[in-house]
């Protein structure tokens, strides 16, 4: 009744050597899109360090310049603290550098 399919049709059938070179050409394209992919990585985590970094030290040294101006400013002027505080930066200065064999004049006296 039916006639069994005895035929092949060798255009249409893949050949080993098209097989290969389709798979290399594949593991190609893969590695250079994976490549791609690594530096928009590497160039997104680049920029999540900067950031970091910068935002980081930025709130580090507003805490330190805000903190340091706001007690500096609530001090009064003309009292015996702040005269304290000048008197002991200026024998702090002299014992710094009468340690480093500099010699400069007595602010006291000048």
């Amino acid at each position: 009744m039916s006639e069994p399919f005895a035929g092949t049709f060798p255009e249409t059938a893949p050949s080993v050597n098209g097989a290969v070179d389709l798979v290399t050409r594949a593991a190609r394209q893969g590695a250079t899109d994976a490549e791609e992919a690594a530096k928009r990585v590497w160039a997104s985590t680049e920029l999540f360090v900067s950031r970091f970094v910068y935002t980081t030290c930025y709130t580090v040294s507003y805490g330190v310049v805000f903190s340091s101006t706001l007690l500096t400013r609530s001090i009064p002027k003309n009292n015996a603290a702040v005269r304290g505080f000048i008197a002991g930066s200026a024998a702090a200065i002299q014992k710094v550098d009468g340690l480093k064999g500099l010699t400069l004049p007595d602010p006291a006296v000048a």
